[in-house]
């Protein structure tokens, strides 16, 4: 019989899922940009920053692969791609809002 004062502790497979992946570099800067509505892609660069953009490209395919962002092509002319938040990336809105607030109450800039 093992004590319980004494187990083993552990983290959520749940949150060290989550952490992977929005903790991955650049997936929680573009999601947070994508909180106000759809963006093109040299938009996300310029907001990101200093993002090469062979790597916004691949972060845009996972996040897009997750079923996070949606890429809508809009025949033209001229043609644009735009990016946006699907429904179950809409539903990361409330702990993306907390975790900006929190930073900002209390990480340093």
């Amino acid at each position: 019989m093992s004590d319980p004062q004494h187990q083993e502790r552990a983290c959520s497979a749940a949150l060290v899922r989550a952490f992977s992946f929005l903790g991955k570099r650049w997936n929680g800067m573009i999601l947070g940009t994508l909180l106000d509505g759809p963006a093109g892609f040299a938009e996300l660069r310029r907001a990101v920053g200093k993002i090469h953009d062979s790597v916004l490209s691949e972060r845009l395919a996972e996040l897009s692969a997750a079923g996070l962002v949606e890429r809508t092509v809009d025949p033209g002319p001229p043609v644009t791609v735009s990016y946006q938040l699907t429904e179950k990336g809409q539903a990361l809105l409330p702990a993306l809002r907390e975790l900006s607030a929190w930073a900002e109450a209390n990480l340093p800039e």
